[in-house]
């Protein structure tokens, strides 16, 4: 038997969670079994737990987009009881049961070992998060944007995905302009690498299609008028690489910043990214992340309070990134 967070849908369509034993014979028929360590609570962990966003694909369901532990049984060549690893999207918290248990059953292809120097708790510091930021960031590199072309633009920065933007761009080398809601949080936003504070409300709002040029590249986490403001404030041939929309799904723009001043838009999708690109991000994570100032932006939280935990990540009351120790 082991612990797990088990989302169910009631007769009136209603999301019913909670924490249960299960039987091993409960998980799904796939290569590699894994004794889970740490999880996370995302976003989207947050909307499926509390049943307000159509996250869940399949019910039952184990909620939890991302896991890091060790495989106890494996069916594949590629693994063996002992190795040390980290799975984040490939649906899991979707369409397949994910982290938020104490034991999870996988495809052999979703994997990835844990890189020097984390273990399995920094792995799940960064995950989806982390590892969506970097892409986000790898998506600037190619475009050609360097540190000391100008300011860096991170939206929603005092986030999970914002949070990690932040200390890697400043850990490159970047000078990060961090734009965030909670003012309080300059200080750990300071601490993680940004350079100056704005207001979220300087982006929020409805503007022009085109306005003064200030930043040589963005990440924005939060879309609608918050996205349409950044590209129109993007220079000449700037870059704005967008994986989040946490102010909307809507982007209320012209082709202006487009075809006027060469601004591209990225767009950063973390779910079903090869494992060969998924290396790459985390061997710059590895190479630019402090250890020191992951620990600063994280909490840690056991299973049994994850449930509780879900609508304050969603009300925006979450600093950072939330490890789950499933194990408690």
């Amino acid at each position: 038997m082991f612990k797990a967070i088990l989302l169910s849908q009631t007769e009136d369509k209603k999301t019913r969670a909670e924490l249960i034993d299960l039987d091993e014979s409960r998980l799904p028929d796939r290569d590699v079994t894994v004794d889970v360590a740490y999880s996370t609570l995302n976003y989207k962990d947050a909307l499926a737990i509390t049943g307000r966003g159509a996250v869940v694909r399949s019910w039952p369901l184990v909620p939890g987009i991302d896991l890091a532990g060790t495989v106890s049984a494996s069916r594949s060549a590629d693994w063996k009881a002992g190795d040390r690893v980290v799975v984040t999207g490939w649906g899991l918290g979707e369409n397949h049961w994910g982290g938020l248990a104490q034991k999870a059953r996988l495809d052999a292809g979703w994997l990835l070992r844990i890189p020097a120097p984390f273990d399995a708790r920094s792995a799940m510091t960064i995950a989806t998060a982390g590892f969506t930021a970097a892409l986000c960031v790898m998506a600037l590199q190619r475009h050609g944007c360097k540190p000391g072309d100008g300011e860096v633009l991170v939206t929603g920065a005092a986030g999970g995905v914002g949070s990690i933007a932040v200390a890697l761009l400043g850990g490159m080398g970047h000078r990060v302009v961090a734009s965030t809601g909670r003012p309080h949080e300059a200080e750990y936003l300071k601490s993680l690498g940004a350079t100056r504070i704005v207001d979220r409300n300087e982006l929020s709002q409805p503007g022009k299609p085109l306005q003064k040029e200030l930043w040589a590249g963005a990440v924005d986490t939060v879309g609608s008028h918050t996205l349409a403001n950044v590209c129109a404030q993007t220079r000449f041939f700037g870059a704005v690489a967008a994986c989040g929309l946490a102010g909307g799904g809507d982007l209320p723009t012209t082709v202006m910043p487009f075809i006027l001043r060469g601004v591209t838009l990225y767009g950063i999708n973390s779910v079903l990214v090869p494992n060969a690109e998924r290396a790459k991000a985390w061997a710059l994570m590895a190479q630019h992340l402090d250890a020191k100032k992951l620990d600063a932006m994280t909490v840690e939280i056991g299973l049994s309070e994850a449930i509780g935990y879900a609508p304050k990540l969603i009300d925006g009351q979450v600093r950072g990134r939330t490890v789950v120790d499933v194990r408690r």
